[in-house]
């Protein structure tokens, strides 16, 4: 039975100008770049300079992606941003990419489940597109982390970057197999029961200040290796697929140990898996469509391609998606 697949039409993404090498941490913080390497897997991340925001972030990345598909902003008929570090407490980041791209038509909005952000977002752009809502959606990640860090705390403060990541979806039809092109099946999760572990001590109603990032990383860690590889494992159930199918992995770039771990548990080897975190950091809901955006760009990915993309963050949320390149 042929049904309507969100398909990637094109992706796109944007680092700021300054690189920031460990050793720039070891000036204020008891920390060295071996001890952040051997942790993390980070070698360096971008920071946006002053007067550099998440939209402007954002904005480049759409750019980029409309190029990537052929695409005028016209095009389009809705921008998902997701995103923790929004410009404003309101209007929507995805407003102002709107504005910024002088896009006329069609509707915007934000959403924010943290590192897991940009699943979500796929997810619903995805829903839209089935649904018969919108033909082509513009899916952002975009976060400039740098603005909500505690800069004594050195088990944080060295994990997090700022970048942002975008893809174009367009609905095509498809037969309703496995084998089609674009996304396949989604699984997202969430309990907030974890909400201490990963979150920012601050808020319009609790504190009227922006806050700054808190982290129990060992227990993060004990919770994203198994939540990962099981939604992963779900979602590719709900493809009809297993590991085994898998070309690529896309993971959310969070920490090279947490990815190894993950990628083990589904019985992927880190061959087929997209590495970009040495580079960028973690940039939250920006990583996985920067990862995806940076693999296309050096021609990784090829057409049939199955990508699986999986992430974990504050919420504690997590989710997983399966598409066919």
């Amino acid at each position: 039975m042929s049904m309507i697949r969100p398909v990637i039409r094109g992706t796109g993404h944007y680092l700021p100008a300054r690189i920031v090498p460990n050793s720039e941490f070891a000036a204020t913080l008891d920390t060295s770049d071996d001890w952040i390497v051997s942790r993390s897997g980070i070698e360096r991340r971008h920071f946006a300079a002053e007067g550099e925001f998440t939209s402007d972030l954002a904005i480049h990345a759409a750019r980029a992606a409309l190029a990537n598909a052929g695409l005028e902003p016209n095009d389009l008929d809705a921008i998902i941003v997701a995103t923790s570090t929004p410009d404003y407490t309101f209007p929507a980041v995805a407003t102002q990419v709107q504005a910024g791209l002088g896009m006329t038509k069609g509707f915007a909005f934000d959403i924010q489940a943290v590192c897991a952000g940009f699943v979500f977002a796929l997810a619903n752009a995805s829903g839209l597109i089935a649904a018969g809502q919108a033909q082509r959606v513009l899916v952002i990640g975009a976060e400039t982390f740098s603005r909500i860090m505690d800069w004594t705390d050195r088990g944080s403060c060295v994990l997090f970057g700022d970048g942002a990541g975008a893809l174009v979806l367009e609905g095509q039809t498809g037969t309703g197999s496995n084998t089609d092109r674009g996304v396949l099946a989604c699984d997202l999760n969430s309990d907030g029961r974890y909400r201490d572990l990963l979150f920012v001590d601050g808020g319009v109603s609790r504190t009227g200040t922006a806050g700054v990032l808190r982290m129990q990383g060992r227990e993060v860690f004990r919770h994203a290796v198994e939540k990962l590889a099981t939604t992963a494992t779900q979602a590719l159930e709900k493809a009809g697929l297993g590991a085994d199918d898998v070309d690529w992995v896309v993971p959310h770039q969070a920490n090279l140990r947490i990815i190894k771990g993950t990628a083990q548990k589904l019985g992927v080897p880190m061959e087929r898996v997209i590495v970009t975190v040495q580079d960028h950091g973690n940039t939250s809901a920006a990583s996985i469509p920067l990862a995806l955006s940076v693999a296309d760009a050096s021609g990784r990915f090829k057409k049939g391609d199955l990508i699986l993309t999986e992430a974990i963050g504050g919420g504690l949320s997590w989710g997983a998606v399966a598409l066919r390149w």
